[in-house]
């Protein structure tokens, strides 16, 4: 048994399948080799074949195997053989049940047919009998049979006629009782004996059952074409038609028609908005979308019973119901290219999303709902882009408005006026904005909710191009770019010719309150509200960047600050190009008092100071330093020689002073005279000051002066010494670019003796006491 427990389940299972297959094999020869097989082709497997030859296996098992294999293959043989006799005594033991329980199953059924034989032969007698009894009666009622069936089938003859002839009548009180189903079934029953003798023997009865039948399909057309009557009512009426042979396409083309003026006599592509916004006069509120939702319904119901009527109308059908969303966008898009409030917006899509969900209920088919989804997107997303578009349009307003207001007014409050409505239309606009953008998010529609991630994108997209085209705007206000064929009507209300340079001076400071106040706080009210979206795929970066804004916005406002400087700057060159090209300096007079172009050019800068002061915030007051010099421009100011040659008498010795104090330039600090512009009143009118001064100073290059002439220069630059020492933050430069432009003037001189003090300053004193008379007059 030892031996028997290691053997393998399969091998075993393996083995009994062999065993039962050779006790029960038919063919006990099947497995056998043949007689005449060469023993050089046997093996040791034959063993388990019927010609096992004990000689041969031994001398092959000698042959391929040494002592230690014969011996494992004895004790596996040994094993095999106990195996066998196991298996070999449970299968006799399995048989043998099985044998006497067959044995006892053939006993019962020997007792039990015993006597059956006797019952089949008289159950035999019995057929027969009946069989015969059956034939007799037969035999003696076969001519009375015949007999009752003539007589049934003229019975039914004679009723046939019968009913031909009441036909007339028959109908007559179909119609008066509204029984047109009943007329019908009974027209058509008799409509194969019509087509037989309605030509003969009924022609009468033909002829008045046909008028009443034509009475008949003009009440059934009559129904079909009634809305009082029901869906049901009406399908009837159309399917009494079709059995009365009646053209119903005819009819199917005419309601048809109906249902398509239905829809037109709804309005729906110029409806008016929805009670919540619009003027209803003394009309309940509710009254108009009450009015409206009735309609729908009533054209549902029509569609369904022409549905339900015409079954093979469904692509008529949808093509018909899907005009309804296109109608109610084409009205909506319409109020959208006006200002259209978000709360109106809400309602007129709700009103949409009501009207196709009962259509949908009604006809499914024509994917109203997907239609409606892809309307609400465009409608949605033009929405979006309308209020941005809105929105510039009003900042633009704000601007160009007071802008114009200002030509001609003098007064301070005009051009912080300007600013200040410009403030209000960038913050208060935008949050107005994402105040109506928050409404369609916060609004529980369905509509609205499969695209609420859609509507952050592009609020945010929004915002990111709103701010470029603002700052494409604010370069077109200013003149510094020119209007393409889409942006005239921002251009409308500003020439390029005429531009200001105050409005030039709002816009600067305009757009820092875009980089340092708007800016963070629309990206705090996006962060807050409208996080999230994604729809625009990861990859494509996020959709608002403020910092990209706020870069964009730092340089315009440099920029156009910039500008300003310069628009005010060439004003100014102007007048000292006229002070400098008119007179004969060669021929100039001696000088008497300051000339006027002094106070031409005071009055200028009193001018910029205001509209610095009305703008541009106050700076830290500060003395030039010259450890922040990035200028290569050297003083000459502080020269000895120079002086000393000023007030020499001898022409000679001034000119050889003056080469002297060129040489002195090279070994003298080097001076800071143009700085990086901030935005502040002091580096403004210090930056203009110093460009004046260097305008000055290259139009005296261009000039040569007598003695009289560079006196009047040296005069002229004197009173502007006494009067810009509090106007410009950089004194030291201010200073310093006056003297140049006396040095350039005695350098262009043919004889540069200067004035003595005395008489300068006595000379600045009278003009100085002549301003005083004259500022409390002007």
């Amino acid at each position: 048994m030892g031996v028997d427990d290691e053997v393998p389940i399969d091998d075993k299972a393996k083995r009994m399948r062999d065993l039962l297959s050779s006790f029960y094999s038919p063919d006990p020869n099947s497995t056998s080799v043949p007689p005449n097989t060469s023993s050089r082709f046997a093996t040791l497997d034959t063993i388990n074949t019927t010609a096992f030859d004990a000689d041969q296996y031994m001398n092959l098992l000698v042959q391929k195997s040494n002592l230690e294999g014969m011996l494992q293959r004895h004790v596996e043989m040994a094993a095999e053989i106990k195996n066998l006799d196991t298996d070999l005594q449970m299968l006799v033991y399995e048989n043998y049940n099985k044998f006497v329980s067959a044995t006892d199953t053939i006993k019962r059924m020997k007792n039990n047919i015993v006597g059956m034989e006797t019952n089949m032969e008289q159950l035999l007698e019995k057929i027969m009998s009946v069989q015969s009894k059956s034939d007799g009666v037969n035999t003696s009622l076969f001519e009375k049979r015949e007999h009752i069936e003539k007589l049934h089938r003229t019975r039914n003859l004679l009723r046939k006629v019968q009913f031909i002839y009441d036909l007339p009548a028959r109908l007559a009180k179909c119609i008066k009782s509204e029984a047109y189903a009943d007329a019908v079934k009974y027209y058509t029953g008799a409509m194969p004996i019509f087509k037989a003798y309605g030509d003969s023997s009924f022609q009468d009865c033909k002829r008045a059952s046909e008028e009443a039948i034509a009475v008949i399909t003009t009440h059934l057309q009559g129904k079909v074409f009634s809305d009082s009557e029901s869906i049901q009512a009406r399908a009837e009426a159309v399917m009494l038609l079709k059995q009365l042979n009646f053209p119903v396409d005819n009819l199917k083309v005419q309601l048809f028609e109906k249902l398509e003026q239905f829809l037109v006599d709804l309005h729906l592509e110029s409806k008016e908005l929805p009670p919540a916004s619009a003027d209803q006069g003394n009309l309940p509120e509710s009254a108009t979308s009450a009015a409206h939702e009735a309609s729908i319904r009533e054209f549902s119901e029509a569609v369904r019973a022409y549905r339900v009527i015409f079954h093979d109308s469904e692509q008529q059908l949808s093509r018909l119901a899907q005009n309804i969303p296109k109608m109610h966008f084409e009205a909506t898009q319409q109020h959208i290219k006006k200002q259209l409030a978000s709360s109106d917006l809400v309602a007129m899509l709700r009103i949409i999303w009501t009207d196709v969900l009962l259509m949908d209920g009604v006809l499914p088919e024509a994917g109203l709902r997907d239609i409606t989804m892809e309307a609400a997107h465009v409608a949605v997303k033009q929405y979006v882009a309308s209020r941005f578009s809105h929105l510039l349009l009003d900042i633009s307003g704000a601007v160009i408005k007071v802008g114009n207001q200002m030509e001609g007014i003098e007064e301070e409050n005009s051009l912080q006026a300007t600013l200040e409505a410009s403030k209000k239309a960038v913050v208060q606009g935008s949050m107005d904005v994402l105040q109506d953008f928050r409404q369609l998010l916060d609004e529980n529609l369905e509509l609205l909710s499969k695209l609420r991630d859609l509507v952050i994108d592009w609020v945010q997209e929004g915002f990111q191009n709103f701010f470029r085209k603002l700052n494409d705007h604010f370069l077109l206000l200013s003149g510094k770019k020119y209007p393409a064929g889409q942006d005239l009507s921002f251009h409308e209300g500003i020439q390029g010719d005429k531009i200001l340079p105050g409005l030039v001076l709002v816009l600067a400071q305009l757009s820092v309150f875009v980089e340092q106040n708007a800016v963070p706080r629309i990206t705090e009210e996006i962060a807050s509200s409208f996080s999230g979206g994604g729809s625009r795929g990861y990859e494509n970066g996020p959709a608002f960047v403020p910092a990209e804004i706020c870069r964009t916005f730092r340089a315009a406002g440099e920029n156009f600050l910039q500008h300003y400087i310069n628009m005010r700057t060439q004003k100014i060159s102007v007048v000292l190009n006229k002070r400098f090209t008119t007179p004969n300096w060669v021929k100039h007079k001696e000088p008497r008092e300051v000339h006027m172009f002094v106070d031409l050019l005071l009055q200028e800068l009193g001018s910029i100071i205001k509209e610095l002061k009305s703008i541009l915030p106050e700076g830290i007051q500060r003395k030039h330093r010259r450890s922040d010099s990035s200028g290569s421009t050297i003083s000459s100011r502080s020269n000895p020689l120079r002086d000393d040659r000023m007030v020499r008498p001898n022409t000679q010795q001034a000119r050889s002073q003056l080469l002297e104090s060129h040489l002195a330039k090279l070994f003298k600090q080097k001076m800071e005279i143009f700085t990086k512009v901030e935005h502040t009143q002091e580096s403004v009118i210090t930056t203009i000051v110093k460009l004046c001064l260097k305008s000055l100073q290259e139009f005296v290059r261009l000039q040569t002066f007598n003695r009289s002439g560079f006196q009047q220069i040296q005069l002229d630059i004197h009173f502007l010494k006494t009067t810009l020492k509090d106007t410009a933050d950089d004194e030291a430069a201010v200073d310093f670019l006056l003297d140049e432009v006396i040095v350039a003037a005695a350098e262009r001189c043919l004889d540069p003796i200067p004035l003595e003090p005395s008489i300068l300053d006595r000379l600045t004193q009278a003009k100085l006491a002549k301003a005083r008379e004259q500022s409390p007059t002007s």
